[in-house]
């Protein structure tokens, strides 16, 4: 701590543990949301490979269809069925493959983004929390060497 600045109060002190507790949850969120983010842009990139994998697989070609909870069917794919995507809130809409891999590509594009965003949020606030922390460990090593508490 600089000679210049007075030595915090209590309620200094009690104000920035608080500030430092509400940056580990917003982080602690962050973090969560990341984690989302990340798992939705597999989802998307798993369902692009797959169309580019029907477009590339001979007419004739078997696949494993998901039904989900680690169910599948063998089955064949028509090249020219269109495509039923979600598009929000339970809705489904029919389209040719070439428009479902643009929207999948806009989708992973806008995913990308917002991890990019979120991770710069992240950072920001890690580094306040640091700041912080250093903060009140230079205080409470002042407090044991009798330096603080008595304002």
């Amino acid at each position: 701590m600089s000679a210049s600045r007075p030595a915090p109060t209590e309620r200094e002190i009690q104000e920035d543990l608080l500030r430092l507790e509400a940056y580990r949850s917003q982080l602690g969120t962050l973090a969560q949301q990341h984690q989302i983010l990340i798992a939705s842009r597999q989802d998307h990139a798993r369902a692009r490979e797959s169309l580019e994998g029907v477009e590339r697989s001979e007419p004739s070609s078997e696949f494993l269809l998901p039904f989900g909870g680690e169910t599948y069917v063998r089955g064949s794919i028509q090249r020219t069925a269109p495509v039923l995507m979600g598009i929000g809130s339970g809705v489904v809409v029919e389209m040719d493959r070439a428009s479902a891999a643009e929207l999948l590509a806009k989708r992973l594009t806008k995913i990308d983004e917002a991890v990019r965003d979120l991770e710069g949020q992240i950072a920001t606030i890690d580094e306040r929390a640091e700041i912080l922390s250093r903060r009140l460990e230079s205080v409470s090593r002042a407090a044991a060497a009798g330096d603080v508490g008595r304002s």
